[in-house]
């Protein structure tokens, strides 16, 4: 008993550094990109995303909490914005705020959350004229430190984050194109 005991410790033990040597192969930073086309001048969009408390039109993250506190601080909008949330269930909690607005071009936001782990990425909202239209590009990097390398061989992380950005897309067109 005591041997097959041992053999399955090996065995664990060779499996786990087995994921840890081919996750420190992974890159070291992650980006996932989604983008659509909004019937709408970029200044119309662009105030709906640089005016935090306007994401509650259109972020697919708002909706992740009934109970989501919210906190607002700095600018009113645009650069030095400051947007805060605190959340029980899969929203976490964290720090945004906007770095950067190019009018009518580009919006980038420092993204720090601190629940349910840590990490810093960069969010930014590109805009480019379509015709009679725009094309809204939401993209995120960041650094991909280990222990994200491992979660990203088990987690389709494009996929998950991926699909939110669509869904809120998707209701950013809706806010745009109606509003």
């Amino acid at each position: 008993m005591l041997k097959a005991l041992l053999v399955i410790a090996v065995i664990l033990v060779v499996g786990a550094a087995g994921v840890l040597a081919y996750a420190s192969t992974r890159p070291d930073t992650f980006q996932v990109v989604r983008s659509t086309v909004v019937k709408a001048p970029p200044e119309k969009i662009i105030a709906l995303i640089e005016d935090f408390r306007r994401w509650r039109e259109w972020s697919p993250f708002e909706e992740m909490d009934p109970n989501l506190k919210r906190a607002y601080s700095g600018a009113a909008k645009g650069k030095g914005a400051i947007y805060e949330w605190q959340g029980d269930g899969r929203a976490g909690a964290g720090r945004m705020e906007i770095a950067e607005v190019l009018p009518s071009r580009k919006v980038a936001i420092k993204l720090d959350f601190t629940k349910p782990m840590t990490a810093h990425n960069i969010a930014e909202f590109t805009l480019a004229p379509e015709g009679e239209a725009t094309k809204v590009t939401w993209d995120m990097h960041g650094p991909n430190p280990l222990i994200g390398k491992v979660m990203h061989l088990f987690f389709n992380f494009d996929r998950m984050v991926g699909g939110e950005f669509e869904k809120g897309l998707a209701k950013l067109k809706a806010a745009a194109e109606t509003g």
